[in-house]
């Protein structure tokens, strides 16, 4: 840590002002942390999941409070593996049963606080307050807070939780632990991130055998080396045998004695700020590294994006296909054609071979009439029709989200079924009123200014067709066999073209793409909707940038 952050010299934590502002740029820093999520499966995750919720719990219960208020007392926690023995050390350094030890595992279920009456003010407003049982006694020291930790290796995960949360809020690491156990894996795991994040550690070696005691003092310290923790203090307990009762206070006399030592104002406060000193440093490529999970979070949501952006290129064309191959006639559309041209029907006599029709504004008006409940069979078809198709494309994007990239199965997850298949209705049912209500009236190519008579002559004869087409179906009649035309009816194309000819044929073409832009538009949104799941803050492009920012300021207070 840097001692000369602002040419004046002195550290920061001697200057007031100093730390007031470094405190308040950790409060900023932890409000970031806490609202930054990882929200991707991607390789990876799980461990800058784990490793940022350690830093919150370093940020809230030690470092912002204790930046906040310097003379708090030193919070030195007990800690260690099942059976280490650290309550009956803890009664033993306070010369009365604070807190319950016994054989049964795991016996700590929730964590004793005990400090001097005196110091109750001064940690009245300790994150860890509402979490743990507090206890006062006037044989705890002032200046220094025992806290007696849940086992770090018990078979509850909320002891295990919350024995990681108080050693992260510790000043000091009061480490416990057995000539039997001293060698396990875990503590040794738990002891070399408190290196990491340069906490001060000393070392109880409990329930020691005489004859065995060098040898095992002499591992241990070889231990210690290797770790980096040669300087920790080593205290060491002798194995008293069965306890029909507390441990005597004099087997811990050692230890006592040298908390009294700590507890001198200078003397915490050198421990306080060695540890703070130790967590700031540590603290910045913890910082770093969240800040690069969550940029492989922003990468992992590009390649996602990218993806979905080709995922269903063929799917929209075979939805193109779909509708160009008649599915919006089919169904109920086709049988109200046929029940529309039967003998009998209105319009039977428009068919080729169904008689002479009656093309007088009365049959089309009365034509027109019959023909409006087609249009209406035909919206209902195209809104099923575009339905399904959404339906296909969201299945498959989810079956690809599902087996291939990486975050995919969180987005699959993340999509909304129930809240997309009500959009996927409303949009289906407005493109098809969209559909029905857009024919327009079809009309001849005008003829070019310096075309020949012959020329001019079709045109208007291509004027009178139309016109007598319009006379026979009437408006709404003649859009519903456009309509009808362009959905794939069978025998609907015949008769439109019979009527309107080469214009008809035309508007029909025009219609049926429409339809089949539809039907590529049905399945397009459903990409849209996975990529709108994707437009979260903290997958946006400049996720990261918030914490290194918060990072360079700490950097510049230090």
């Amino acid at each position: 840590m840097n001692t000369q952050a602002d040419g004046r010299g002195g550290d920061v934590l001697d200057r007031p002002r100093a730390a007031a502002s470094l405190a308040d740029a950790m409060a900023d820093l932890l409000r970031d942390v806490r609202g930054t999520v990882l929200p991707l499966e991607i390789p990876g995750v799980q461990a800058a999941r784990d490793s940022r919720t350690r830093l919150i719990d370093q940020l809230a219960d030690h470092l912002v409070p204790r930046l906040r208020t310097l003379s708090a007392p030193a919070v030195v926690v007990v800690a260690g593996s099942t059976g280490a023995g650290k309550s009956t050390i803890v009664n033993a350094l306070v010369g009365e049963e604070v807190s319950p030890a016994g054989v049964l595992r795991p016996t700590t279920r929730r964590p004793v606080l005990v400090h001097h009456p005196l110091d109750a003010e001064l940690l009245a407003d300790h994150p860890v307050i509402d979490a743990v049982q507090v206890q006062v006694s006037e044989q705890v020291p002032r200046g220094i807070a025992l806290l007696d930790a849940p086992d770090l290796d018990s078979v509850e995960e909320a002891n295990r939780r919350a024995a990681g949360r108080l050693l992260e809020a510790a000043d000091l690491w009061l480490f416990v632990t057995t000539a039997a156990r001293y060698g396990d894996a875990l503590p040794w795991r738990v002891l070399d991130g408190a290196v990491a994040r340069g906490a001060s550690v000393a070392m109880v070696l409990n329930r020691v055998a005489a004859d065995s005691l060098p040898t095992v003092r002499a591992d241990l310290m070889h231990r210690l080396r290797e770790h980096g923790m040669q300087g920790s203090p080593l205290f060491v307990v002798a194995d008293a045998g069965p306890l029909d009762g507390p441990l005597d206070p004099a087997a811990v006399a050692p230890v006592h004695r040298w908390l009294a030592m700590l507890a001198g104002p200078d003397r915490a406060r050198s421990v306080i700020a060695r540890t703070l000193r130790g967590s700031l440093a540590a603290l910045r490529p913890w910082v770093d590294e969240l800040a690069e999970a969550v940029q492989e979070q922003v990468e992992a949501a590009e390649e996602l994006r990218a993806g979905l952006g080709t995922a269903l290129d063929t799917t929209v064309l075979a939805a193109r296909e779909t509708t160009d191959g008649g599915a919006v006639g089919h169904g109920g559309p086709q049988a109200r054609w046929a029940e529309l041209t039967s003998p009998g029907a209105p319009l039977r006599d428009l068919l080729r071979g169904g008689g002479k029709p009656d093309r007088s504004k009365a049959r089309g008006r009365e034509r027109s009439t019959a023909l409006a409940p087609l249009i209406e069979e035909l919206s209902r078809s195209a809104r099923g029709v575009l339905v399904a198709l959404g339906q296909g494309a969201e299945r498959e994007l989810r079956d690809w989200l599902w087996d291939g990239p990486a975050g995919g199965r969180w987005l699959a997850d993340t999509w909304d079924t129930t809240a997309r298949a009500t959009e996927r209705e409303n949009e289906a049912q407005a493109a098809a009123q969209q559909w029905v209500t857009t024919v327009a009236i079809v009309a001849p190519a005008p003829a070019d200014s310096g075309a020949d008579r012959s020329a001019r002559r079709a045109v208007t004869r291509e004027s009178r067709r139309i016109a007598a087409a319009y006379r026979a179906l009437g408006t709404e009649g003649a859009a519903a066999v456009l309509l009808a035309a362009a959905a794939g009816v069978e025998g609907a194309g015949e008769m439109a073209d019979t009527l309107f000819g080469a214009p008809g044929r035309a508007r029909v073409d025009e219609l049926r793409d429409r339809l089949a832009q539809a039907a590529a538009g049905a399945v397009t949104a459903e990409s849209a909707a996975a990529l709108a799941a994707l437009d979260v803050p903290d997958l946006a492009e400049d996720a990261a940038s918030t914490l290194r920012l918060r990072l360079a300021v700490i950097k510049g207070l230090t």
